[in-house]
């Protein structure tokens, strides 16, 4: 394992905001630079403490790298592990005295960056880093989602509760949105604990975060909140089935073992005041599952489900699904609602979130749920958007709670579902023209071009090939970790297979190059979402990103001429990447071929969704002319305004 006190010849351009090639040109100028203390000759890595020391000694740390300064600080200083030392800058930002020992010069560098931007931005910064480098296992709610569940839950007062708070993104938002809130939180993580109090001490809000496992041991046990919000884990097995069969907390049923999140949700309930209100973000397969029909049963039994909201792919980890957020009441003494609503986030507009846009989706969600809660009966059914159906119609056979099933199709044209499409079809039309890359002719000589393969990068280090070991049973859709198939990497989309949490696979990482091992054309994917496993029939490439561009790499595996290398079978071919050739080029060279492709994928990627997007928009605009709720104006198509 590679010392974490160490750097390597990028990460130190990094910090002086200079090429990789100044670094190189510095070790050979100056004496004094450090010398290399670990890595490959190609691949150096040296003491962190004595780079920082010689850049400041050189005045090559200015303004400008001041954040990376403070970062590499945080991250290669001292024995604590990372995230300790993260809370440690936050409590000191925030004024509190740091429980873990920051010295000096760190201090002098937040000092910096928070005259440059505020303590609080950069405490926000700082621990945005600390997200980016542990994201396999971190689940961070988005700032967006995070304003609309605390919108959910309003009006504000008194206390509001996160049971597995994190890095307190919830509350802070509550806090923020209500002043004189108190926030209560419980995190399994200590340190992500420690984050969570730092980032409230900043809004000066009152605040209790403990840690401990909330379902097997809950701090909290004599609170009521007038609010939850709660961004739980999926798909547990291991939350304490049998060990918490007797719970208290199992007012509407003992949830099985397979259905961790229903046991979040009583949790929450059971933490609310009467009347109070908590808002959960499920699955989709939590709404519907044989094994939770009679807790959510139970639920509209006696008035706990207020409203299911099924929000766009892409609102939070894991991106693929399309999740749902669970709006629940307390009972009060008196006689509960009878009526749930249902609101449909995705019907009529792209189905992923940054195809929609939060203010699209808040439109969609804000107006309706304030006519619910001031009148439930009153509310007007909107076709394929949201309805406002009575328990009684709900308790059938199956129980199923996706909003989906209660929303009869549109009959009408969606006249602003249509535009919004048209906006979106123009806007892909406008990006294709700024994504094919300036290229020219070349003066190619007759001699042979300078191979090498992968092989042999694989054997010098620059590029590890791995494929999954062993067995893997990938289902398509449900809960579960993503995995890629051969069919992902083809098509180009999103991991469409998964596998239930804890089972063993090789993780995929950004920056990793996916290839299938049968093919009929030249594919090969980059991957840049993190949070996958790798699925049968596909080969990974994992580039030294000092030696080997990703893109670079990718770009050459996309070209016809790589075939050459595969056999060929019945129209198919069989690839070992290990044949493959590229060109020896210096890595400056590749990263100016790494632009370009990257610029032809993203390309051929618009296209694609230009297309499907565009035959969506002929079939409504064919219907709309067909159905008479459209009409020729006979004036030249134009394009909407945006």
């Amino acid at each position: 394992m590679v010392d974490e006190s160490e750097v390597t010849a990028s990460e130190i351009a990094r910090l002086a905001g200079v090429g990789r090639a100044a670094v190189s040109n510095w070790r050979k100028r100056f004496t004094d630079f450090p010398q290399p203390v670990g890595g490959t000759d190609t691949s150096p890595r040296f003491r962190s403490a004595e780079i920082l020391s010689w850049l400041e000694d050189q005045g090559k740390l200015g303004t400008e790298s001041a954040r990376e300064l403070v970062w590499q600080r945080l991250a290669t200083s001292g024995s604590d592990p990372v995230v300790d030392r993260v809370a440690a800058a936050g409590e000191y930002l925030a004024g509190r005295h740091p429980t873990t020992t920051l010295d000096k010069r760190t201090r002098d560098s937040l000092d910096a960056l928070a005259a440059d931007g505020g303590a609080e931005p950069a405490f926000d910064e700082l621990c945005g880093r600390f997200v980016a480098s542990n994201w396999r296992t971190m689940a961070v709610t988005p700032p967006d989602l995070a304003r609309l569940m605390t919108d959910l839950v309003a009006p504000l007062a008194g206390s509001v509760f996160d049971p597995a708070c994190g890095l307190g993104t919830l509350l802070r938002t509550a806090a923020r949105t209500k002043a004189g809130i108190h926030a209560a939180g419980q995190e399994v993580d200590p340190s992500l604990a420690r984050l969570a109090v730092a980032g409230l001490a900043f809004g000066g809000a009152e605040s209790a975060i403990e840690t401990g496992d909330s379902l097997r041991a809950d701090a909290f046990p004599d609170l009521r909140a007038d609010a939850v919000v709660c961004n739980p884990p999926f798909n547990d097995r291991n939350w304490g089935a049998e060990e918490l069969a007797y719970d208290q907390r199992w007012a509407f049923g003992l949830p099985p073992k397979g259905e961790s999140e229903l046991a979040w949700v009583q949790h929450c309930l059971a933490h609310l005041r009467p009347g109070g209100r908590a808002v959960v973000l499920m699955p989709p397969a939590a709404a519907s599952r044989r094994s939770g029909r009679p807790i959510r049963a139970e639920l509209l039994r006696r008035g706990a489900v207020r409203a299911i909201v099924q929000l766009p792919a892409g609102a939070a980890p894991p991106l693929g699904l399309s999740l749902q957020l669970w709006v629940l009441e307390q009972p009060a003494e008196q006689a509960p609602d009878t009526r749930v609503l249902f609101v449909d986030g995705t019907a009529g507009l792209p189905q992923r979130i940054d195809d929609i846009g939060w203010r699209a989706l808040r439109e969609r969600v804000d107006p309706v749920w304030e006519s619910f809660l001031a009148d439930p009966a009153a509310v007007a059914e909107e076709p394929g958007r949201h309805t406002v159906r009575p328990v009684i119609d709900l308790l059938d056979d199956e129980v199923d709670l996706t909003p989906a099933r209660y929303l009869r199709p549109a009959t009408e044209l969606d006249i602003a579902a249509l535009r919004t499409t048209q906006r979106s079809f123009a806007k892909l039309l406008d990006d294709l023209a700024e994504l094919l890359p300036d290229v020219q002719p070349t003066h190619m000589d007759t001699g042979p071009k300078a191979t090498v393969s992968i092989a042999e990068l694989q054997r010098s280090g620059a590029v590890s090939v791995r494929q999954q070991a062993g067995r893997l049973e990938v289902q398509t859709g449900g809960d579960g970790l993503p995995v890629y198939t051969a069919r992902d990497v083809i098509s180009g989309e999103p991991p469409s297979g998964r596998i239930p949490a804890g089972t063993e696979h090789t993780a995929v990482l950004p920056g990793d190059v996916l290839v299938p091992t049968v093919l009929t054309r030249a594919v090969a994917l980059v991957v840049t979402e993190p949070g996958a496993a790798l699925g049968p029939h596909v080969q990974l490439l994992r580039p030294d990103p000092d030696q080997i561009d990703s893109w670079f790499l990718a770009g050459f595996l996309r070209s016809r001429d790589s075939l050459r290398f595969a056999s060929t079978m019945s129209g198919t071919h069989r690839v070992d990447v290990r044949r493959v050739e590229v060109p020896r080029v210096p890595i400056a060279e590749q990263r100016k071929y790494a632009a370009a492709f990257e610029l032809l994928a993203r390309f051929d990627a618009t296209l694609s969704r230009a297309s499907n997007l565009g035959h969506d928009l002929t079939r409504s605009l064919n219907d709309g002319l067909a159905a008479g709720a459209l009409a020729p104006t006979g004036r030249p198509s134009q394009k909407p305004a945006t």
